[in-house]
């Protein structure tokens, strides 16, 4: 017999919580490996994500009703009742009695007579009394972090570089879930045929809302159909598609991706070439090499070359120079924190320095092998402007043979460019529903 949701969402927490493990990683192991009914597995996402995005909110609501106070709590007393607690707050379909009965099975289970009692207690109290208010706390900052479960240095951080409406807006539209979109392989379909090979496949879509290449999933498995296994489509974020569209490869061309896996903007920018020319795809790790082979295997693309290799010790390893080099770097990864929720509990405010200087070191060791009138794409999954702005503006005040690109503007859609400054566009989680992204062009004289 299987086990109840519950139970497997509490598993699943705890080793987040001790093992710094991937909340979507071992979210898909754990339902490929249990066999869950289809319909629990949307109620365990539901729980595992909601719990982990919430998790300071969840502590402050439980604060004022364990006697000792949440820290005092054994980890998994802590997790089930964070997992209950979310349930109650934010899920209306589920009734609280559902909820604190399985809640008190569970830690019967696990522990002793007093600590299901005391579960029961706690979540029964609640249940009473009502959640307490946020609203005494003065301190406006503090209060975004609270209510929307962000670390306090990171609402700062964003409030000194966006002001705190703007911040606000990106935390809360943190905490939806995201959409399921696809690019169409352009080279095997139109967009207009993806639509309708889709819905004889029994989904429900539509066109994305800022990406020409995207369609958006409403309803249906499309990693389940024919269309995605004969690789008519693959699956991207949106805004992550204006990478492949910046980059303005033309068929012929030679493309190097130096940071490329699992490789969905190495295929972009090859079908984008029309399957013509050469696109070379390195990354650090083999294992991460071999998603690039099996996406573009999957897609159909001839084009792609992908092997292990150090961006950084690109010298060592590549001769002769590019039409077009894409730098889409490693990151803090601040755009994707609803696919990621465990990113803001993950990162500390000092990694931001370390990944800059890999950041620089990688444009360093490439902008060499840029052609003359080449360009030099560089891109992030974060929206923090030390990362984004200034880790290009450090790189064009030692490098004054580049130039920002003003073309950029021309090779991105319309609705993109409400915040594009000469050269560069951010996409911040709330413009579009999309992840968060960064794209900056730079052209070498």
């Amino acid at each position: 017999m299987s086990k109840p949701v519950r139970e497997v969402a509490l598993e699943i927490l705890l080793q987040i919580e001790k093992n710094q493990a991937y909340s979507n990683l071992l979210l898909n192991q754990t339902v490929n490996r249990t066999k869950l009914d289809p319909r629990d597995v949307g109620l365990l996402t539901e729980i595992v994500y909601g719990t982990i995005q919430r998790r300071d909110t969840l502590d402050y609501y439980l604060q004022s009703f364990v006697k000792k106070g949440v820290p005092s709590l054994q980890d998994w007393v802590k997790v089930l009742l964070r997992l209950s607690v979310y349930q109650i707050a934010y899920l209306d379909r589920v009734p609280e009695r559902a909820v604190i009965h399985e809640a008190v099975a569970i830690a019967k289970k696990r522990g002793h007579k007093g600590i299901s009692g005391m579960v029961n207690g706690v979540l029964r109290s609640i249940q009473r009394e009502g959640l307490p208010s946020l609203a005494h706390i003065k301190d406006e900052t503090e209060r975004v972090a609270l209510e929307y479960s962000y670390p306090v240095w990171l609402v700062k951080r964003w409030v000194a570089q966006y002001g705190l409406d703007e911040t606000r807006e990106m935390c809360q539209s943190s905490l939806e879930p995201p959409n399921v979109t696809v690019r169409v392989n352009q080279v095997k379909a139109s967009v207009e045929e993806a639509l309708l090979l889709l819905e004889k496949e029994g989904l429900q879509v539509k066109h994305g809302d800022l990406s020409p290449d995207a369609i958006i999933v409403e309803k249906g498995n499309v990693f389940q159909t024919n269309t995605y296994k004969k690789g008519y489509v693959t699956a991207q974020d949106e805004s992550s598609m204006l990478v492949g569209r910046a980059v303005g490869a033309k068929p012929g061309m030679t493309v190097a991706d130096t940071c490329a896996a699992p490789g969905g903007k190495s295929t972009h920018i090859a079908e984008q070439m029309d399957d013509t020319g050469t696109v070379l795809s390195f990354d650090l790790h083999d294992h991460k090499v071999k998603l690039i082979h099996d996406q573009t295997k999957r897609l159909g693309l001839s084009c792609i070359q992908a092997e292990a290799m150090d961006a950084r010790k690109i010298h060592e390893n590549v001769k002769g120079q590019f039409d077009r080099v894409l730098v889409d770097a490693p990151c803090s990864g601040f755009g994707v924190i609803r696919r990621k929720p465990d990113i803001k509990w993950s990162k500390r405010e000092t990694d931001i320095k370390a990944i800059k200087n890999i950041q620089q070191d990688i444009l360093q060791a490439v902008a060499p092998f840029v052609k003359q009138g080449g360009t030099l794409i560089y891109s992030t999954c974060t929206v923090d402007k030390d990362e984004n702005e200034k880790s290009v503006a450090n790189f064009l005040a030692e490098h004054p043979d580049f130039q920002l690109d003003k073309t950029l503007k021309d090779r991105l859609p319309e609705k993109a460019l409400g915040r594009y400054v000469e050269g560069m566009v951010t996409i911040l989680p709330q413009d579009f529903q999309t992840d968060g992204f960064f794209i900056a062009s730079l052209i070498k004289q």
